[in-house]
């Protein structure tokens, strides 16, 4: 017998993230490493522990493996529970036979069931590959006394950046009127950050409708597509539904791109940090690695970086942020890189302006990336990519831009 819950989550977490090609090859993305000791999942998940949000289900689908290892029983997130806890959520098969996850809202369709159990009266949507800090109960909190059917969580962009997003057309209360996927020419600059709170009712019949309205669709060769976005939000305006914005001014970063995912890196080593990864008041919680300590060799030459647990450095790092394990053997060089657990850049080798997956190896008199500053162009420099478990050859060169996903 579950006991009932106020809020339960539902934690999208079956991305591919194809655009961040060779990392997340093997793994989802909401699996890939952040910040030198972190998860891109650790922070909705610390979100929903410091929210008071204790029964989470995550919606694994692609290249699960990783993910679901690294969730475990929750123990890091204090999700362990005996009522309500992390749940670990795959598609599965019924006697009508196995379906894929098909979109954002039939992930959340297929589980209802888990949902029901806990017989919530809010469901949070959330996805798994944001970096953010938010107390989600305020986001409750608010909708509730606006008495709200769905509220949206939004974050004002830069208007040359508002295509990239879907955007919500507020009035004066900011009560949603219209919501535009990726405009050519937006109305307005208050972007959608993929967390919706809904009253559970609500949702439960929107699911529904839509599951049915989708297959008769796809039965008579309709476009359709079961996406929160596209079809729920879009169903619930056409409908007069109570929709607001929820307008969330912190730090919010969307690593959807490799730029993106090194800016995010980058971010951390600002004089003036934007997300304080130190802060006691809101923990950002992970798996542990159980490593020792860092080894600062006497040859080693350190500027504003960020060095985990289990890493040897005798070689020269600056503004880099290197994972666990990590190994810079002395005149090794590594500078403004993203360094992921248990890369070893051997000595001679030189690491610009880059990122380094997991468990790679860059022999001595070879190069991954370069400074802008040696680029006549400026359009042809970019962050050169090395993905998880390669080898780049003595002698080899990876320009700016170039991604690697197998030994060269």
């Amino acid at each position: 017998m579950n006991t009932k819950k106020k809020c339960v989550a539902m934690l999208l977490a079956g991305g591919q993230g194809s655009r961040l090609y060779a990392l997340t090859k093997n793994v989802a993305k909401p699996a890939v490493p952040y910040g030198g000791k972190y998860r891109l999942i650790d922070f909705p998940l610390s979100n929903c522990t410091n929210s008071g949000i204790d029964t989470v289900g995550v919606l694994t689908q692609y290249q699960p493996l990783v993910l679901n290892e690294y969730i475990g029983n929750g123990q890091p997130w204090d999700l362990d529970k005996m009522n309500g806890g992390v749940h670990v959520l795959p598609p599965y098969e019924t006697q009508s036979g196995a379906s894929w996850y098909e979109g954002t809202a039939n992930a959340i369709y297929q589980n209802m069931r888990f949902i029901e159990r806990y017989d919530p009266e809010y469901v949070i949507v959330l996805g798994g590959d944001h970096i953010y800090k938010m107390d989600y109960s305020k986001m409750v909190d608010y909708h509730i006394a606006n008495d709200a059917d769905c509220t949206i969580s939004v974050i004002d962009v830069p208007r040359a950046e508002a295509s990239r997003f879907g955007i919500m057309i507020c009035d004066e209360h900011n009560q949603v009127t219209d919501f535009v996927e990726k405009p050519k020419e937006p109305k307005s600059t208050l972007a959608s950050m993929g967390i919706y709170v809904f009253t559970w009712s609500k949702l439960r019949k929107y699911l529904i409708e839509n599951e049915n309205d989708a297959n008769a669709k796809r039965d008579n060769g309709e476009p359709w597509s079961k996406d929160f976005g596209k079809d729920i939000i879009t169903s619930m305006l056409r409908d007069k539904q109570r929709l607001f914005a929820y307008e969330f001014e912190g730090y919010w970063k969307d690593v959807g791109t490799l730029d993106s995912l090194w800016e995010a890196n980058m971010d951390l080593l600002s004089p003036s940090i934007p997300l304080d990864l130190y802060d006691k008041s809101w923990r950002i919680y992970s798996r542990s690695s159980y490593m020792p300590p860092q080894y600062i060799g006497d040859n080693a030459n350190i500027e504003n970086s960020m060095i985990a647990e289990g890493s040897t450095i005798d070689g020269t790092v600056d503004f880099s942020v290197l994972f666990s394990g990590v190994t810079i053997e002395e005149g090794a060089t590594v500078n403004y890189s993203i360094i992921m657990p248990g890369a070893v850049i051997k000595s001679g080798a030189v690491v610009e302006y880059a990122i380094v997956g997991e468990d790679s190896v860059i022999e001595g008199g070879s190069q991954v990336g370069t400074s802008p500053e040696n680029i006549e162009n400026r359009d042809d420099w970019g962050i050169a990519v090395v993905g998880h478990n390669v080898t780049v050859s003595s002698g080899k060169y990876v320009e700016p831009k170039q991604i690697v996903g197998e030994s060269i």
